[in-house]
């Protein structure tokens, strides 16, 4: 098959115009600048980060889009589940398939994917536990002696472990 001459790139291929780190409601913000255009809801666009990274952005800051430079009006990245996507989990140079939602007032511009993994802090679980000391196990204290032999040990492993498993002997 050969080469066609010319191509044309898809409509909803958008290449940002800057990457800035601002405050937004008192909240240091990474800002991805958009040319101007309307941006329907419900449409899908693939956004293209093309500038780099401020080095000021921290991993969990986070991303909003601003249209043809207005800064004063910022529309949120969040991920399919709505949850805030940060800075850590975006890429430059990266393309972004994303569809915008919107409401009466404002929108949101809503990731389909693609996104980085990234870093969480999330609890093991609730609640959260105190913190102890580990205790430690000794010989002595799981009934070893000096003397005791292999085949004693192994039955005493055993059994422990089945009380750890909870089946009684």
């Amino acid at each position: 098959m050969a080469c066609k001459p010319s191509c044309k790139l898809c409509k909803n291929l958008i290449i940002s115009t800057a990457v800035t780190v601002i405050t937004v409601d008192g909240t240091d913000t990474l800002v991805i600048d958009l040319p101007t255009r309307t941006y329907g809801d419900g449409c899908k666009y693939c956004i293209v980060i093309a500038q780099t990274i401020p080095t000021t952005a921290t991993i969990n800051m986070p991303v909003a889009f601003s249209i043809g430079g207005d800064t004063t009006t910022v529309y949120p990245f969040v991920r399919c589940d709505c949850s805030q996507v940060t800075a850590c989990s975006i890429r430059t140079r990266t393309r972004y398939s994303t569809i915008v939602s919107t409401s009466a007032t404002s929108g949101v511009f809503k990731s389909l994917g693609g996104l980085s993994c990234y870093p969480t802090n999330n609890l093991e679980s609730l609640p959260v536990p105190a913190t102890t000391t580990p205790a430690v196990l000794t010989t002595r204290s799981v009934g070893f002696t000096e003397e005791s032999t292999t085949n004693e040990r192994v039955e005493t492993i055993a059994k422990l472990s089945n009380k750890i498993k909870g089946v009684s002997n």
